[in-house]
């Protein structure tokens, strides 16, 4: 029996772009073997001199000991900057999913003239250095007495933290179909039950992404960070740059083991982050979305 229905179309298959087309694979698998290689080389140095007494012209230390990293602890006052650096992240998490969604939902409903620029604008903090708009910021905050501050570090720091929310949500919420709002709306919804019981479900895909996105990033920023933050608000990454750079003689192993804290605070933030927020789940579900509104 022969069966009916509308046939299923099939996605045409992508293909390389024309410049990598006549690149051997084995050339690729060489420069990321290359990229891998180094980047474990960088890292085990760090560990290894962490660990390690004395290394001057040998493969490896002469002993081991982790003496150096109660050293790091007290002396950096490493437990300090986790709390800024944790507090920190999560409230610039925080701040930059309730002024970005608004913004992400306007930009991707509304049109009003000069809303190319608008967007610009809004994505201007994260195409451009961190320095270029870093030093009239922190003069700003230092003339409102925010310098020196959490407070400051805060602001400081939502400010590339919002842009990053809206290009992230801006997608979902062109998705989602506006007639379901409208829908809402027949039957007497108000703004924040269609947020609340419509919108929010169907964007928490690009929320958690955009989440993920801001704590990353603002665990790893320097520049802004280390021009507003003062003794009592340094986060991590502002730390271990003082540890190198300021006045005063360091073992160079106590420094190492401070940039190990660093680079596990960092992956422990990302693990947890993702026990939560799995990257495929997040598209497939984006996909998923896609083709219902288009059913």
């Amino acid at each position: 029996m022969a069966m009916t229905g509308t046939p299923t179309r099939r996605r045409p298959r992508r293909s390389l772009p024309r410049a990598l087309r006549f690149v051997p694979s084995w050339l690729f698998w060489i420069a990321i073997a290359f990229f891998v290689v180094n980047l474990l080389g960088l890292v085990g140095t760090v560990v290894v001199s962490s660990f390690g007494t004395e290394w001057f012209d040998s493969w490896l230390p002469q002993g081991w000991t982790t003496h150096y990293y109660a050293t790091a602890w007290g002396s950096f006052q490493l437990a300090d900057a986790l709390i800024v650096t944790v507090e920190v992240a999560f409230v610039v998490v925080a701040v930059g999913l309730v002024l970005g969604t608004p913004a992400a939902y306007v930009l991707a409903r509304k049109q009003f003239p000069g809303k190319k620029l608008l967007m610009l604008g809004f994505l201007l903090p994260i195409m451009v250095p961190p320095i270029t708009y870093g030093i009239p910021l922190a003069t700003l905050l230092y003339k409102l007495h925010f310098g020196g501050t959490l407070t400051g570090v805060i602001i400081a720091n939502t400010v590339p933290a919002v842009p990053f929310v809206i290009l992230v949500l801006t997608p979902f919420v062109e998705q989602i179909d506006p007639k379901i709002e409208s829908a809402a709306r027949m039957c007497s919804a108000n703004t924040w039950q269609i947020f609340r019981r419509i919108l929010a479900p169907l964007m928490t895909p690009g929320l958690l992404a955009a989440a993920l996105l801001v704590l990353i990033q603002t665990v790893a920023l320097f520049e802004l960070t280390f021009l507003v933050s003062g003794p009592g608000s340094q986060t991590l990454i502002v730390d271990l740059y003082y540890a190198v750079f300021a006045s005063g003689i360091r073992p160079e192993q106590a420094i190492s083991a401070m940039a190990v804290i660093y680079m596990l605070t960092t992956l422990i933030v990302l693990i947890i982050a993702l026990r939560y927020v799995s990257p495929t789940q997040i598209v497939a579900q984006a996909k998923g979305n896609e083709e219902e509104t288009d059913a």
